[in-house]
């Protein structure tokens, strides 16, 4: 039989109870004692009636949309990544908006892959070309999305599985953008602030992602010993970063305010974005088509092309597998020609 218990850091009552030798745990979402009790009883009886296939009185019924907003609520995301979330989620409502989430298959997901598919192909700015020359990036995206909905469902006890298991990725073009000299120097001028400077010409020196130049602490740069210590990275490692001398210029010439723990600070506050800013730098500098993320791989480009290993060009941008890496090898034919020729051309 379920029994109820609190944790330290919740006001909520959490049920617990064990079936064929698993324990279940869960937050019944109440501090109602009473209706937690019946909220247990009927969480062990659901679990008790899947084990043993006997059919339930009332069939659940959870509209899409309705569990949909219940998941963005639940979301600690940035607004931008929120909204990326509810851009790709209009393309899914438009198919399933007629399906509650108990009646969306895998078959489903895969038809609405398919027919996403078709759709990029057949775009003009598509028609002729071959298929692993376009880019399904979006496409990928939306799924992702929606897997990622489907293990909330499950999280909250509504589904026992994703239908998105198993559905494979289209062909995701690199974006491997870079810059010349010239044309870094004219996205550094082109900005109107000293901020936005600063953090291009940051990021464009150390490889950064944009999340890890705003949440960098000055704790975390030593100017003494000429290191960066990236922390809470994307990949939950954390990474060092050398400090070049054109970099320590940078540094030094930061005002560090007595109140503020972050090196990239709005007068004190702690920089949420730099998007708009940078967007119009780049407007300034005549320059198309390009994103924040892409000064990481111009940082990369220069690596490479310098003769840096991909080994320790991938260990300086924190990747974890060396197929990320692999992508720069394109730069450096001399390097792996060499390498041919020191063994054959003996």
């Amino acid at each position: 039989m379920a029994s109820l218990y609190k944790r330290t850091n919740s006001d909520h009552w959490w049920y617990q109870f064990r079936l064929d030798g698993k324990q279940y745990r869960g937050s019944t979402k109440t501090t109602d004692k009473k209706l937690a009790e019946k909220i247990a009883a009927a969480v062990e009886a659901d679990y008790i009636r899947k084990r043993f296939y006997i059919p339930g009185l009332i069939k659940n019924n959870h509209s899409l949309i309705t569990v949909w907003n219940e998941y963005i609520k639940s979301l600690n995301n940035s607004k931008r990544t929120i909204d990326y979330k509810n851009l790709a989620f209009n393309h899914i409502i438009n198919v399933f908006q007629s399906k509650n989430i108990e009646e969306i298959s895998a078959n489903d997901i895969s038809n609405y892959q398919l027919s996403r598919k078709l759709e990029v192909i057949n775009n003009p700015k598509n028609i002729g070309k071959r298929e692993h020359d376009i880019n399904f990036r979006w496409i990928n995206l939306e799924i992702t999305t929606l897997s990622h909905f489907f293990n909330f469902c499950i999280k909250c006890g509504y589904l026992d599985k994703n239908p998105c298991a198993g559905i494979k990725k289209l062909n995701e073009l690199s974006r491997l953008k870079t810059l010349s000299d010239g044309d870094i120097q004219k996205l550094i001028a082109g900005a109107t602030n000293k901020l936005t400077k600063d953090l291009i010409t940051f990021l464009i020196y150390t490889g950064c992602r944009k999340g890890e130049a705003l949440n960098l602490k000055w704790d975390d740069v030593d100017l003494q010993n000429n290191i960066i210590a990236i922390k809470g990275t994307k990949t939950k490692y954390d990474r060092y970063i050398p400090i070049s001398k054109p970099l320590k210029e940078l540094l030094t010439c930061i005002e560090k305010k007595n109140d503020c723990l972050y090196l990239f600070n709005d007068n004190g506050r702690k920089l949420g974005d730099f998007r708009r800013s940078f967007m119009t730098a780049c407007r300034n500098a005549g320059l198309k088509d390009l994103r924040i993320h892409d000064l990481r791989h111009v940082f990369a480009s220069k690596m490479v092309m310098n003769g840096t290993s991909l080994y320790i060009t991938g260990e300086l941008l924190g990747h974890r597998t060396t197929q990320m890496t692999k992508r720069y090898s394109h730069l450096v034919p001399d390097t792996l020609r060499k390498a041919v020729d020191d063994v054959w051309n003996k």
